[in-house]
């Protein structure tokens, strides 16, 4: 399968997710659904084209430097593997708010600019979460509880 094709249906599935969550935010089905599902999808579909990119002889690359991480990105494998790990970390993310935040009853209308901004930027809406669980519970270092 040509990784375009891959690339769309990864896409397709951590929307589905991000939907789910936004729209389901108290619902245990979407837990389930979400982590058990989705999550588990997009984290085989990244184990399968890890193994497709490896079984390939690629140009030389590594992860110790800049320029040897551009060389592994050269290959549209290895950038589809990267972009479906984003996906599957970010969604991981994006239901640990969900959980969290429920569970310490902060209102949903809240963490949906939190959600909005770790599905597009990651660590940016984590960041959005920690900032607003800190507000909550009045502590600059919240615990997790």
């Amino acid at each position: 399968m040509e990784p375009t094709i891959l690339f769309t249906i990864a896409n397709s599935v951590a929307m589905l997710g991000w939907l789910a969550m936004a729209f389901f935010y108290d619902k245990s089905i979407t837990y389930k659904i979400v982590f058990n599902g989705l999550v588990v999808l997009l984290c085989i579909l990244y184990a399968s084209v890890i193994v497709w990119s490896f079984s390939e002889p690629t140009q030389e690359g590594n992860f110790s430097s800049l320029e040897g991480v551009m060389a592994l990105f050269s290959n549209p494998k290895a950038v589809l593997a990267g972009w479906v790990h984003y996906l599957a970390f970010d969604m991981l993310t994006g239901l640990f708010i969900v959980y969290h935040s429920s569970k310490n009853r902060i209102s949903r209308w809240l963490i949906l600019p939190c959600l909005f901004f770790t599905f597009m930027l990651g660590p940016v809406g984590w960041l959005m979460y920690y900032g607003l669980l800190a507000i909550h519970k009045k502590s600059i270092l919240p615990d997790y509880h």
